[in-house]
């Protein structure tokens, strides 16, 4: 054991040091952050060797940590093989690594796992049973590193023929890690900067892969090991089922959405064959709700088009995945409570199950949470930046849900509206995590009084 772990746990235990899970998690991270940012801000980390300053590095240390997506420079014109590295190890940290790294951090503080550390490390992980939580976790890495190294693989051999062993091999790796965990940070600015994967827009495997690795990092750690371990419907949990129906109806719906409102504008889908069409709008549909890549030029996409995306965008992935939004449960819970009511009851049910009410207010309180963010965020950029109210809207949510995808590039917003992006990924990748372990491990106990009731004119 370690001299400072052995100070702290002295520490804490004669009552110096009092912090919550929640506020480990967020410091941990601002941490992460912070010594991200004093990386990238190393004049070695630029590739013309030239300091880029604090904050650019900050913002592209908080997107990067934050699985996001969103820069102020083309990723590869910017960065130096030192700043690249930099910015994968935060990629990895803050999406795989985060879901662990909370985990860790738990398992660091005290020798024995507790009832607390367990739940905190079973929220993050998504799950119900505190038991078997440990050995998921490290079934977690083992799994999530065979995913991103079979990824990272399929796009070398790929590569390798057109571009050499030694772009195929950073490349594959790059991306195989963005994509998993949802970055949408891209190394290919040597062939066009800040096309992102538009140069790829007409290769299957390279988008398909991609698309692979997004999706299995966003239906959450917990899904995937109780569909390999399962492999029965009906024997699934009631929230895998949930999660494995809202991805399928989201990844449908949403192409063929961009189909429809894509399909004849000759700036994205127009000019492409009907194959390469499909093939985009798929991919579209993958990479909006929280991934971050682009292979068609989101500032022309028809308002209806991105009306879409912003909509997908705030839906996000699943809980317990590398993926941001509200979560793609979150947002069923809410729709079905709005149902019931709608039909005079007073209960959420799904596959014979009843919800408890409390978990239906939490999503209620989380998506009231998001969208008045949402607005607020919005009215502040186009008031201090040169961009209309529909892109700025595309920039919040953009930042709130960590997609990383942008409509008038991020870095021609006022300096303002650039700290509030930067607080809006911490918020979105940090803050709804928080958010929900405050649900989970919030104080359940009766009010010790109440007051007399008096009804309201609703609606």
């Amino acid at each position: 054991m370690s001299m400072q772990k052995k100070m702290f746990q002295r520490m804490a235990s004669k009552g110096r040091i009092k912090l919550e899970p929640t506020q480990i998690i967020a410091i941990a991270f601002a941490l992460i952050i912070a010594l991200g940012t004093l990386l990238l801000s190393l004049p070695i980390a630029s590739r013309n060797g030239v300091s880029c300053g604090l904050r650019p590095a900050l913002f592209t240390a908080t997107s990067a940590t934050c699985v996001t997506g969103l820069v102020l420079y083309d990723t590869w014109s910017q960065w130096s093989g030192f700043g690249q590295a930099v910015i994968l190890c935060l990629i990895e940290l803050g999406g795989l690594g985060f879901m662990t790294a909370a985990s860790l951090v738990i398992l660091l503080l005290r020798k024995k796992v507790g009832v607390r550390q367990r739940m905190v490390m079973a929220q993050a992980l998504s799950m119900s049973d505190m038991d078997s939580v440990v050995r998921l976790q490290k079934w977690v890495l083992f799994g999530s590193l065979l995913i991103q190294l079979t990824g990272a693989a399929i796009l070398f051999l790929h590569f390798l023929p057109n571009f050499g062993w030694e772009n195929a091999a950073k490349w594959s790796v790059f991306h195989a890690v963005s994509a998993f965990c949802n970055a949408g940070f891209d190394i290919v600015g040597c062939l066009q900067p800040g096309a992102s994967m538009m140069v790829f827009q007409h290769d299957p495997v390279v988008l398909l892969t991609l698309s692979g690795l997004v999706i299995l990092g966003g239906l959450g750690f917990f899904v995937w090991e109780e569909v390999i371990r399962i492999h029965s419907w009906k024997k699934f949990s009631v929230y895998t089922k949930l999660v494995l129906l809202m991805s399928v109806v989201l990844l449908l719906g949403g192409t063929v959405g961009f189909c429809l409102l894509e399909w004849n504008n000759p700036d994205t889908l127009g000019p492409m064959s009907v194959p390469d069409k499909l093939l985009n709008g798929f991919f579209q549909s993958v990479t909006v709700r929280t991934a971050g890549f682009m292979s068609v030029d989101q500032g022309a996409l028809t308002a209806a088009g991105k009306g879409l995306s912003m909509g997908l965008m705030l839906i996000g992935g699943s809980s317990g995945s590398t993926a941001g939004g509200i979560k793609t449960v979150t947002l069923l819970v809410l729709l079905l409570f709005i149902v019931a009511r709608a039909r005079g009851r007073s209960s959420v049910c799904v596959f014979k199950r009843t919800v408890p009410a409390a978990q239906v207010m939490d999503a209620m309180t989380i998506v009231s949470i998001v969208v008045s963010l949402a607005f607020f965020g919005t009215v502040f950029i186009s008031a201090t930046s040169p961009v209309g109210f529909t892109d700025a809207l595309y920039e919040t949510v953009s930042a709130l849900a960590t997609v990383g995808l942008s409509s008038v590039g991020t870095a021609n917003l006022s300096t303002g509206a650039q700290i509030l992006i930067i607080i809006y990924m911490y918020f979105g990748r940090v803050g709804v995590l928080t958010l929900s372990l405050g649900f989970l491990m919030g104080n359940k106990a009766e009010d010790r009084f109440r007051y007399a009731q008096t009804n309201l004119l609703i609606g």
